[in-house]
């Protein structure tokens, strides 16, 4: 049935593999029956059980190992390729010829043991001695694994027997005092996990899956990748570890961790192979379709075998990191060219030309049939083989071109220094090439440079491919990047986005976020417990704006500025103050004005009534000089309405102390006088003669003297000065006065109230006098509205900001003096305009006395 079926298209082939496996298995048990005939005994019994473990290795090589391991003869064909060209090049290496033997290492610290001791004794099966007497062998080439490299270079090491590493780097290598044979040919890959972010970066992948092989590079990338994630503010959003043994036994529930969006729901994962996972991770991968991710790996991957869905392919669009490398003008030339027939002793080379040409393959000398006339390598299909060189086969190319350069500086030295016998150097070991390859540089045919001293290694720079394989099988990989270490950081990546094809279904670049980016006018607020990159997004606080997307902390807006409405942007704050044309100071200065032109129009109709008792009562000039006092206390108010600069603010605060301080005495003075003028009973008592000398018309210059001095060491020790307010008005700067010291206007403030403390308490106690006019009484209601007025200021004026704690202010002014004025002179303008009967003292008697016989009758 395979036979019958090897010559379906199957892009993997596998039916020819079947067939191969079930021609093996027929053989062996073809030649068992006569043989197992004609023995007896044990021998029967051992050729029993010899046909039973030869046709299971039959079908175990011939499907799986074929299978997983056909990419690995391109390394053969780079090795080939590189010996031909040194030995066709009449000036390198001149009359010496470069030869080769493989050795086939498989997954067994055992078989690689063997393998090197084979090479070294020159016996398949290993003794306790060497069959060679002239070794030919110079150097090994190992890879790609670095245990395999370990295991044969504990054992050459013994030897000095120069080694080259055609694997990736591994830094494990690279320790001079357990291997110091051995040389890497591939350039340090320390940037990988570097580029890696710098892509996440470029297209704001911020919330990202790892899935990292679990072996030493691949803790040691993992571990590199979350600092450079950490540092750039990348968030990691699972991550696993994969085994070649817990994918085999366990790859139904991986692929259930890994690959379904129910687990994370990140659209970017990064996986980072060895030799070793890459296969058994691809393999389950694309047997489950996972199309709507990014996958962006290294160039350990490969998409030989992945895979069986024949329309769409879960690795379509994948990005790979893959080490830069010169391109060698005539390998691909070298691979059209190549038959089993011009290497008719390589046996490998002719099972997978039968296997892939539907070749009958001999089974008496192992030659090939039937095969097509034009057969080729190039028009394989890419997943049987990729004509491209890898990493490993340049890395091959240099390590051939590494030890030819080596010889030819040894021969022309030993030139120097010896003869030659026959046409042979004598004395030739191969740990003399240490000394060669230790410090060796140059420059390959393609143009690269090939450094083997590890220490001056660069980082290699990263070509960024795009793998295609729409339609299933084409398997392409196109250049889309470049990613160079040693550019500046903002120049290191370069990429054409328009060339780049995303996985299936998707139509635009894909967005891999735990959280949608915080707008203009949002901070990110952290999620509790969850990753730096899930988080909320709050509006910004008043005053502090957002103009670029996710930002941490808004920025406040300098003191000149305030934010708009969508905190996007500060704008300019207007300047303003308490001024004449707006309706608050308007109202106040028309009150102020009116005001004081009501106490000029009360005191002119006191000077015209100045011979009535009702005037001349408590003192006339007391009188005058409290209505003049009033209307520089209304006028005063004027001066905290306008644009402030010094000179108002100075003027507003000794104005205010001293004209308050002049009015407040005179009422004191004018109380004092009331309770003399009750007090005198007799003539030449003491009280008398203070009454008739005028002495509480002092009171008004003591009184301001002290307010002046207080104003005059306040003016002297910190004055008033212009100042701004940017915070008490949304968009505006208030200018307006700072009181300086504020000690200082509290004193002030504290003598006006304590002059009309004892003012209201003087009043108080001589309210129940029997005054004609009743004047204490009045007084004592005066006094009692002006501390009213100011101790209600306090509060609210250290409660309010801006134009309103200067708007309050004058308020304060006008109510207090209106105060004075209503309580104080109302009720004689009163009886002045109203009652003229009782102006005088006669009138007022008859008035009281007809009241008297009213209360009476």
């Amino acid at each position: 049935m395979a036979f019958l079926t090897r010559k379906l298209a199957e892009i993997f082939n596998e039916t020819k593999f079947l067939t191969f496996s079930m021609l093996v298995f027929c053989s062996v048990w073809v030649t068992f029956l006569p043989v197992y005939h004609s023995t007896k005994g044990k021998v029967m019994v051992a050729m029993e059980v010899f046909s039973i473990l030869v046709s299971n290795a039959g079908l175990l090589d011939c499907i799986f190992v074929n299978t997983f391991k056909l990419k690995n003869y391109q390394y053969v064909l780079a090795l080939v390729f590189a010996i031909e060209e040194i030995n066709n090049n009449p000036h390198f290496l001149p009359n010496i010829s470069l030869g080769y033997e493989f050795h086939n290492v498989q997954h067994s610290e055992w078989r690689t043991l063997e393998s090197s001791l084979t090479l070294l004794t020159g016996q398949d099966e290993v003794p306790n001695y060497t069959c060679r007497r002239e070794s030919k062998s110079v150097a090994v080439l190992t890879g790609t694994t670095w245990e395999t490299s370990i295991q044969t270079g504990t054992l050459l090491e013994l030897y000095k027997f120069p080694q080259l590493t055609f694997g990736s780097f591994d830094p494990i290598l690279s320790d001079n005092d357990q291997l110091p044979s051995l040389y890497q040919m591939a350039p340090k890959d320390t940037s990988l996990a570097i580029g890696m972010v710098s892509l996440m970066l470029y297209f704001s992948w911020t919330w990202v899956g790892l899935v990292i092989a679990e072996c030493q590079k691949g803790l040691q990338f993992l571990s590199d990748l979350r600092a450079e994630m950490d540092r750039n503010r990348v968030c990691v959003a699972f991550v696993k570890m994969i085994l070649n043994s817990y994918i085999q036994n366990e790859s139904n529930r991986l692929t259930y961790d890994l690959w379904t969006r129910e687990t994370s729901p990140a659209n970017v994962v990064i996986i980072y192979f060895d030799t070793n996972t890459a296969h058994d991770a691809g393999f389950y991968t694309g047997k489950y379709l996972v199309t709507w991710r990014v996958w962006v790996t290294n160039s350990q991957w490969h998409p030989d075998i992945f895979g069986k869905n024949f329309i769409i392919d879960s690795f379509h669009g994948t990005l790979i990191f893959s080490l830069q490398h010169e391109e060698i003008s005539g390998f691909k030339t070298f691979i059209q060219t190549a038959t089993p027939s011009k290497y008719p002793e390589d046996i490998y080379f002719t099972i997978f030309w039968s296997m892939n040409f539907d070749c009958t393959l001999s089974n008496f000398d192992c030659t090939l049939r039937n095969c097509p006339a034009n057969a080729s390598l190039m028009y394989l299909p890419v997943s049987r083989f990729d004509p491209a060189m890898s990493d490993e086969s340049y890395n091959i190319y240099n390590a051939v071109y590494a030890m030819a350069h080596a010889l030819h500086e040894m021969l022309l030295q030993q030139v120097q220094m010896q003869p030659r016998k026959n046409g042979e150097l004598k004395g030739f070991s191969p740990w003399q090439l240490h000394h060669f390859l230790k410090e060796l540089q140059f420059t390959n045919p393609g143009g690269g440079q090939v450094n083997m001293n590890e220490q001056r290694k660069w980082d290699g720079e990263y070509d960024i491919l795009n793998f295609w394989n729409l339609p299933e099988g084409l398997r392409l990989t196109a250049k889309v990047g470049l990613f160079s270490p040693h550019l500046p950081r903002s120049q290191q990546l370069s990429l054409n986005e328009d060339v780049i094809e995303w996985g299936t279904g998707i139509t635009e670049t894909p967005h891999s976020v735990c959280s949608e980016s915080c707008h203009l006018g949002f901070r990110k607020s952290p999620q509790e417990g969850r990753a730096a990159c899930c988080f909320y997004c709050s509006p910004c606080p008043e005053n502090e704006i957002s103009n670029e997307t996710d930002l941490e902390q808004c920025v406040k807006c300098p003191d000149y500025q305030y934010a708009n409405i969508q905190r996007t942007h500060c704008l300019q704050k207007s300047v303003t103050f308490l001024a004449f044309k707006d309706p608050l100071g308007k109202g106040l200065a028309g009150t102020a004005l009116s005001l004081a032109i009501l106490t000029a129009a009360v005191l002119g109709l006191f000077v015209k009534h100045r011979d009535t008792p009702i005037v001349k009562a408590n003192n006339r000039a007391l009188s005058y000089t409290l209505l003049i006092s009033l209307i520089f206390c209304f006028l005063c108010s004027l001066l905290f309405i306008g644009r402030p600069n010094t000179a108002t603010c100075i003027l507003q605060q000794t104005t205010f102390g001293v004209v308050f301080a002049v009015a407040v005495s005179t009422v004191l003075a004018k109380t004092i006088t009331v309770i003399l003028a009750f007090k005198v009973t007799a003539p030449g008592r003491r009280m008398r003669q203070l009454l008739v000398s005028g002495a509480p018309n002092y009171i008004i210059p003591i009184g301001s003297l002290i307010q002046l001095t207080f104003c005059g060491v306040w003016m002297g020790t910190e004055p008033p000065y212009v100042d701004t307010d940017p915070h008490s008005e949304h968009g505006h700067i208030v200018i307006m006065c700072n009181k300086g010291s504020l000690t200082a206007f509290y004193c002030v403030l504290g003598y006006l109230g304590s002059l009309a403390l004892v003012s209201f308490t003087v009043a108080f106690l001589a309210r129940n006098l029997p005054d004609t006019f009743n004047e204490a009484k009045f007084l004592t209601f005066s006094m009692l509205v002006f501390c009213s007025v100011w101790v209600t200021f306090l509060p609210v004026y250290h409660s309010t900001k801006g134009k309103v704690m200067v708007a309050m202010e004058v308020f304060s002014i006008l109510a207090s003096s209106a105060g004075l004025l209503g309580c104080i002179f109302a009720p004689k303008c009163y009886i002045i305009l109203l009652r003229p009967d009782r102006k005088s003292l006669h009138g007022f008697r008859d008035q009281t006395h007809s009241e008297k016989n009213k209360k009476s009758f």
